[in-house]
């Protein structure tokens, strides 16, 4: 089966500054593609690439087999977009703003009419469908510029942040609606910072400094041989206080990196380092209530060990 949205050596240059290079990836249909990097990493460069708004410098990319520069206005009918930022029209009511993107689209006015009823409908609209789109809470906001990308039935759905600034009611309740999405075979193209939101797409790229640096399933992500480096382990402790235990472990010569996570220490520590030996250099310093356990590492260890390593590489 084709892929839904393929990069081939996708890159951008203005001028002398390099802001996407040499990026491939491949994605399929009614994936949740989770797209990570720092700001000025080149994220939004590739957006505007595959959206047909900046031609490459090199390379190339197809959406539902449609080139992204002699396609560019076939493939814009069949995408929809949500920003970050609330774009939408605050003066306008929520069927306002719908029936505005549905005539943006080149819908009919019965069509229209259709598609935002069964959004309404889909996304729990219908009791705000007269109220004014500036006096929506966050959540409500986000799922008006879903329904509204969402208006010409698209097949891909590109989401900047979509839970950027929303209650974690509002943002369980968004990702809920985008896994009904995905499972309707819609393919979606995620922006986000939260590691959590990651944790939950069915793939993951890390673009830094722009360049690709890891792309794969979260699972496969976490056992790359940069990420818990051979001859050494994770583990978590658990003790209070917690910032000075940090800094005790941290001195110790057996500790590669160690950070706080929630409620706990997570350290890179040596493959021999025992751990009776590891309790005792706690209790030796009166962490007797000391927990420890061996833990798998996390995304956000996957990206900080990539971002290092590839910073290393980066070094004259």
């Amino acid at each position: 089966m084709e892929p839904t949205i393929r990069a081939e050596g996708l890159t951008k240059r203005f001028g002398r500054f390099t802001a996407v290079d040499n990026v491939n990836f491949s994605i399929s249909k009614g994936e949740i593609f989770g797209f990570l990097g720092p700001n000025g990493s080149g994220k939004s460069t590739v957006i505007r690439m595959l959206c047909g708004l900046l031609t490459p410098t090199e390379g190339d990319a197809w959406l539902l087999g449609m080139n992204i520069c002699s396609d560019a206005p076939a493939i814009k009918r069949r995408i929809g977009y949500m920003s970050q930022q609330f774009s939408l029209y605050r003066d306008l009511t929520v069927r306002e703003n719908m029936f505005f993107f549905g005539q943006l689209y080149g819908l009919p006015r019965s069509r229209i009419e259709e598609r935002t009823q069964i959004l309404s409908d889909y996304l729990g609209l219908n009791p705000y469908k007269n109220r004014q789109a500036g006096l929506l809470s966050g959540g409500w906001r986000q799922r008006l510029a879903l329904a509204s990308a969402l208006m010409h039935e698209p097949d891909i759905v590109f989401l900047d942040e979509p839970t950027a600034g929303i209650d974690p009611v509002a943002r369980r309740e968004l990702w809920n609606l985008l896994f009904d999405l995905s499972a309707r075979g819609i393919t979606l193209f995620v922006t986000t910072h939260y590691m959590d939101e990651a944790e939950r797409c069915t793939l993951v790229a890390y673009i830094y400094l722009s360049k690709l640096i890891a792309f794969g399933d979260p699972s496969s992500l976490k056992n790359l041989p940069d990420v818990t480096p051979k001859g050494y382990r994770r583990l978590e402790l658990s003790a209070q206080p917690l910032t000075q235990l940090l800094d005790h472990y941290r001195r110790h010569p057996s500790v590669r990196s160690a950070t706080i996570f929630g409620e706990a220490a997570h350290l890179l520590v040596k493959q021999d380092w025992p751990n009776d030996e590891i309790r005792r250099y706690g209790t030796d310093h009166g962490w007797e209530d000391l927990l420890l356990r061996e833990i798998p590492p996390t995304l956000e260890d996957v990206f900080v060990s990539l971002t290092l390593a590839e910073e290393k590489k980066r070094l004259p």
